[in-house]
């Protein structure tokens, strides 16, 4: 029997704690001291009927499974409409989310302010005073212990029978010291001081989503229109006819009086202004004064913020030539010394001016991305109106200013000082004087004032006189010469000298011997000596004249044997000057240092039968010849059958750089060229009213290197290098016996 009492009391024992463990909260969770085949009897093995019966090697073989977060129900082919783009896309997000739980909780920290409100409301005390009551409950507990303890040792002492009494003692011992958590008093808190844990979960964010609403698009039409100023003009005559009609619209139907002598006083009134003869006339010439100012002010308010605007999509047209024009260079130079290309860039023209030939072109002094060209007729059998036009590299769509005269304009030149004054030569024989600023010409000659007979070849504007009075000298195939100047709003002529053919005179039809006159095509002032000018005829001669000498020339040469069109001088040299002529040739000429007044007979003799420096033949009628601004041994004659030559002398005395054509049609014939005296752009004109620029190549504008570390050449050294690089080679081609100055 005694080997039997050790597993009563152990359930004794066990049975004790138990009781005790559960008024203390534990989770009956037994960690040691307890039998360890308890738990092992009571486990069995349930076997379902249809489990598989493996191997070893089965049952060791692993199978992989990947746990995505991918909704395998959620769709992958989402369109939705974006309005941004204007059609449907497909969405590349989708929404993975599946929720399978949800709970609000409604848990509070204890130290904030919600927790504190709500546990004054409730009655319950602060932790501090928990913990202080807590601390003075510890002392019986303490001493509770070891009687339970001792307790116990009497319980496993005991025998069987008496197990029942001592555990009721000591559960009422234990309740007697330590209070437990249903009897604590007033509500007080638990006995555990670390009732706090900080709890934390990642949640998943929702992504943001772009939610649109697709909608009926309203109805659209395509409307395009051309509008000219006069349909804007009647549009504005309408509104304005409209608005009067609207105002006495108002003072009709304005209220009458309304006591009978005020009606009767109103009527009368009413009746007077009726019968008020001449109101009609001037409320008409009222309207048309108003209409006027109005439209000038809606135009005027605008012209410039459109012609920005013209610029701008202009500017983005053309922009591979602008681009070309600012920084193209054409590499193909490198690999050939001796030659040259043109590179097109903006052609100008304008639809009335088609059918007219380009008679003349001048740069703007002042504005150099601004040239103005006159357009005539060159044939006798086709004349009607002329045009000035005036074009801007920024606008090339376009011109700048349009003027229509009554006569074909033949030649043009803006004052170097005054850019805004232009001289016009007219195929009737009058010359004129332009503001930019106006439509009509402030001066203009008539057969009472000196009028040419024939038509104006050149007009070229000259230095201010003493008196400060703007004056300027035009030459015609009548042969006169004549120097106009303004003096107080009026055109003043005086004849400068008349081109006489030399020999004997002719003789008239009742038996007078009348002198032949020569017909001037073409002149050019002396840079640096004003006084001393160059004429060419349409006999082929070259008159040096001077304007103190009005009876006679300073040196006559017999340069061409058909009509000379342009005579230049050079810009650097003094002494050199170029002509161009119908009979296919330009040549180069020197000043003799002796005029013909000076020389003998037999020395007029060889005066008349001087030789050019240089000829050169190019094969057609040669239009025009300019030197270029940059280098004295540099220029470009342009002929009939639409082509282009550039010529530099200190690279190739024989044979032109560039030769190109610039006519797009055939049978087109070029008249004249022009270059920019700044930026490497040459302007050419032809008779079918286009103006093509075209951009110089490196070759054909080299200039001498500078030494490295030297300061920049000013303007007199510059000047002085070109006529020195002139003079070395027409040394080369001068007389032995020919003079020098």
């Amino acid at each position: 029997m005694p080997p039997k009492a050790a597993p009563k009391s152990k359930q004794g024992d066990l049975s004790r704690r138990r009781a005790t463990r559960i008024k203390d909260g534990d989770d009956m969770t037994d960690m040691g001291d307890t039998d360890g085949d308890d738990w092992m009897n009571t486990k069995t093995l349930v076997k379902p009927d249809d489990q598989l019966d493996l191997n070893d090697q089965e049952l060791k073989e692993e199978f992989t499974r990947i746990l995505t977060a991918n909704n395998p129900h959620a769709p992958q082919n989402i369109v939705r409409y974006s309005f941004k783009e204007r059609q449907y896309k497909q969405t590349s997000h989708v929404d993975q989310l599946a929720i399978h739980f949800a709970l609000d909780g409604n848990m509070l920290h204890k130290e904030s302010d919600e927790a504190k409100r709500q546990m004054a409301k409730l009655g319950i005390p602060d932790s501090g005073e928990v913990a202080g009551s807590e601390g003075g409950e510890t002392t019986p507990a303490a001493g509770g212990a070891p009687a339970e303890g001792e307790e116990g040792k009497d319980e496993t002492s005991a025998t069987q029978g008496e197990e029942a009494e001592p555990a009721k003692e000591g559960e009422q011992r234990e309740e007697a010291g330590t209070p437990g958590p249903g009897t604590a008093a007033k509500g007080e808190k638990l006995t555990n001081q670390f009732n706090y844990s900080e709890r934390a979960s990642q949640t998943y964010n929702n992504p943001y989503r772009e939610r649109g609403t697709a909608t009926e698009p309203p109805p659209r039409a395509t409307f395009a229109s051309n509008v000219t100023q006069w349909e804007i003009a009647d549009a504005y005559h309408e509104d304005f006819e409209k608005q009067l009609e609207a105002i006495r619209a108002k003072q009709v139907h304005k209220a009458p009086p309304t006591f009978p002598h005020q009606q009767h006083h109103f009527q009368e009134k009413s009746k007077e202004k009726k019968t008020i003869p001449g109101r009609k006339e001037e409320e008409k010439t009222r309207k048309k004064l108003t209409i006027t100012e109005t439209q000038g002010d809606d135009i005027s308010r605008i012209s410039k913020a459109t012609k920005i605007v013209e610029r701008m999509v202009n500017q983005n047209t053309y922009d591979d030539i602008a681009q070309d024009f600012k920084y193209y260079e054409d590499p193909s130079d490198e690999y050939r010394d001796n030659e040259g290309t043109m590179l097109p860039l903006w052609r100008f023209s304008y639809e009335k001016a088609k059918k007219l030939a380009v008679t003349s072109l001048c740069w703007n002094p002042m504005y150099k991305d601004l040239f103005a060209a006159s357009y005539g007729s060159y044939d006798f059998m086709k004349q009607g109106s002329g045009m000035i036009l005036f074009f801007s590299l920024k606008n090339p769509s376009f011109a700048e200013y349009i003027y229509e005269t009554d006569s074909g304009v033949m030649c043009l030149d803006v004052h170097p000082e005054h850019p805004y004054m232009v001289a016009i030569g007219f195929y009737d024989g009058s010359v004129g004087v332009y503001n930019v600023q106006k439509k009509e010409p402030v001066h203009r000659c008539t057969a009472k004032n000196g009028k040419h007979t024939d038509p104006v070849w050149q007009v070229r504007w000259q230095k201010d006189d003493l008196e400060n009075n703007h004056n300027f000298y035009s030459v015609s195939s009548d042969g006169r010469i004549v120097h106009w100047t303004i003096i107080k709003n009026e055109l003043l002529f005086e004849d400068v000298i008349t081109l006489t053919l030399p020999g004997a005179a002719g003789e008239g039809p009742d038996g007078t011997k009348v002198n032949t006159v020569g017909c001037g095509t073409a002149f050019d002032f002396h840079r640096k000596n004003d006084y001393l000018f160059l004429v060419g005829t349409e006999e082929g001669k070259i008159h040096q004249c001077s304007k103190a000498y009005s009876s006679q020339f300073l040196d006559t040469v017999d340069a061409h044997n058909m009509a000379v069109y342009k005579v230049r001088w050079n810009p650097f040299h003094p002494r050199i000057y170029i002509t161009c002529s119908a009979d296919w040739t330009v040549k180069i000429w020197e000043v003799s240092s002796k005029t013909t007044a000076d020389k003998s007979e037999t020395s007029s003799v060889e005066a008349q039968t001087k030789k050019p420096l240089f000829t050169f033949d190019l094969n057609n009628s040669v239009g025009d010849v300019a030197w270029a601004p940059y280098s004295s041994t540099v220029f470009a004659a342009v002929t009939a059958d639409g082509k282009m030559f550039v010529y530099d002398l200190n690279i190739n005395k024989y044979e032109p750089l560039c030769e190109q054509m610039v006519a797009q049609k055939k049978k087109t014939k070029l008249t004249h060229v022009e270059f920019n005296p700044k930026d490497p752009i040459i302007i050419v004109g032809d008779d079918r009213g286009n103006v093509t620029s075209l951009k110089i190549s490196p070759n054909l504008r080299k200039m001498p290197k500078e030494k490295k570390g030297a300061p920049p050449m000013d303007p007199k050294q510059k000047e002085d290098n070109e006529i020195a690089k002139l003079d070395k080679i027409l040394s080369m081609v001068r007389e032995p016996n020919e003079d020098k100055k």
